[in-house]
């Protein structure tokens, strides 16, 4: 069955990396598929070891109403049997219309959990013969804006577990990277700076963390609109010392391992993908009872979890893991164990496959 997927993300994180694993997984299985993506984009290199082909063309977002016809085009020349649309910033609707008008179905994979106007969801979701929620919580927004359980399917995100994994911890490398004494412990958080992600939260906590444990660091990894506010607001909190922000890495996998705690305080999350990285690297994890969160962070199996703005709560469960080295490795080896069950790339691979299969030959509602 050839598959065609279109991405509209330009970095290789999140969504995007999804798409690269689901790419290689069907390669392997002698499925092939092609991919769309912007012009310069990080996926279309990682991408091309693992597509028949990669198409780059112009993706301009939602108002990009040329996208259409861009779109029509390449699916009329590789005659795919399904279209997965990946991402929103206009794939999702011009795409939909494209395989439509192309008499091709199309499936689209839901990655957060905001809601929608119910009456753009009645329009919008006509064109899609199934929507792949990549957790429960999304799938369940889904339904209660008024989609059917027939249309609407849970097949989680992935990590690459042998990327990801507990060892090797190599903390003299990580106190070298960061500047970090050797009596130091680590939180650490990796998220967009948005406001949803919850940073203000941790930083609310991080005083009454602090009074316990003053030999803690904290490390926000990422990038985003809301840096240079969050930074301020650590100046102004008088965290100077206690706070860092590394930016963007793209060797999570050798930091992760070395790191105490995992924050993720999130007021929404489709899924959260550092989380299940996280996970996979052994890390207990204090975050958000938000989207698609709880189907990860267990409580007091993998770690804890918070009403989403509920800093007393997180600095309690900060100081509780960060005082108890046993509990922080039997919460880490559930977590990787969690991840091996139930998020591994080839069950990712064969719940979209098997979507695939059931969509072929019929037409969206």
């Amino acid at each position: 069955m050839k598959s065609l997927h279109v991405e509209a993300g330009r970095h290789l994180y999140g969504g995007a990396l999804q798409v690269v694993f689901l790419l290689q997984g069907l390669k392997a299985r002698g499925e092939p598929a092609v991919l769309v993506c912007p012009h310069g984009s990080a996926i279309a290199e990682a991408a091309r070891p693992h597509a028949l082909r990669v198409h780059e063309i112009a993706m301009k977002g939602d108002a990009d109403f040329g996208m259409v016809g861009r779109l029509q085009a390449l699916i009329r020349e590789e005659r795919p049997d399904i279209v997965h649309l990946h991402s929103r910033r206009g794939s999702d609707l011009w795409g939909g219309l494209a395989a439509r008008r192309e008499g091709v179905p199309a499936v689209l994979s839901r990655r957060v959990d905001n809601p929608e106007p119910r009456w753009w969801v009645k329009r919008k979701y006509r064109l899609y013969a199934r929507v792949i929620a990549i957790s429960e919580g999304i799938r369940q927004v889904l339904l209660g804006e008024g989609l059917s359980t027939d249309q609407v399917v849970c097949v989680h995100s992935a990590v690459d577990t042998g990327r990801y994994r507990p060892e090797p911890a190599d903390r003299a490398w990580l106190r070298a990277e960061f500047g970090l004494a050797e009596d130091e412990a680590t939180l650490a958080m990796a998220a967009q700076f948005i406001p949803r992600k919850g940073h203000r939260t941790l930083l609310t906590a991080l005083p009454a963390v602090l009074a316990v444990h003053p030999r803690t660091r904290t490390l926000l990894f990422g990038q985003g609109p809301e840096l240079e506010a969050i930074q301020d607001l650590v100046r102004e909190a008088g965290l100077g010392e206690r706070v860092l922000f590394p930016g963007f890495r793209r060797d999570l996998e050798r930091v992760l391992p070395c790191i105490d705690v995992m924050v993720h305080p999130a007021e929404m999350e489709g899924l959260g993908v550092a989380l299940l990285q996280a996970a996979a690297c052994g890390l207990p994890i204090v975050a958000g009872r938000a989207g698609g969160i709880p189907e990860i962070v267990r409580p007091r199996l993998n770690g804890e979890l918070i009403e989403p703005g509920d800093a007393a709560a997180l600095a309690q469960h900060l100081t509780n893991l960060l005082g108890d080295p046993a509990l922080r490795a039997r919460y880490g080896a559930a977590g990787r164990q969690l991840v091996l069950d139930e998020f591994s790339v080839d069950a990712m691979v064969d719940g979209n496959l098997a979507v695939y299969r059931a969509c072929v030959g019929a037409a969206p509602g």
